[in-house]
């Protein structure tokens, strides 16, 4: 009896909610809206909550907070206090 050889998993693709184009998930930043409802940047990636992938690019944070495609994915409205958290988190990753 041969084994068959095991398939390679796919990589999961997800897309930035800056610049619309999709990548690996491992290669974007994820904003999760929590259950009490704040915004915060997940690194793990597995923190509970509502989700949307952003790149860790400058253009694409710009334009994510610009369109208000980060409030339309995470179906809530950003706080002042969680927008500029994100904005030096975002600076943070950017300058790496």
């Amino acid at each position: 009896m041969t084994k068959t050889p095991l398939r390679p998993r796919p990589v999961p693709q997800r897309t930035c909610v800056g610049c619309v184009s999709t990548t690996n998930k491992r290669e974007l930043v994820r904003v999760v809206r929590t259950p009490e409802g704040s915004v915060v940047a997940d690194p793990t990636g597995k923190k509970p909550g509502r989700g949307a992938y952003v790149h860790a690019d400058e253009s694409c944070w710009a334009l994510a907070f610009k369109k208000g495609a980060l409030e339309r994915s995470l179906k809530t409205t950003i706080s002042a206090a969680d927008k500029e958290a994100l904005q030096e988190y975002a600076g943070a990753v950017v300058s790496r």
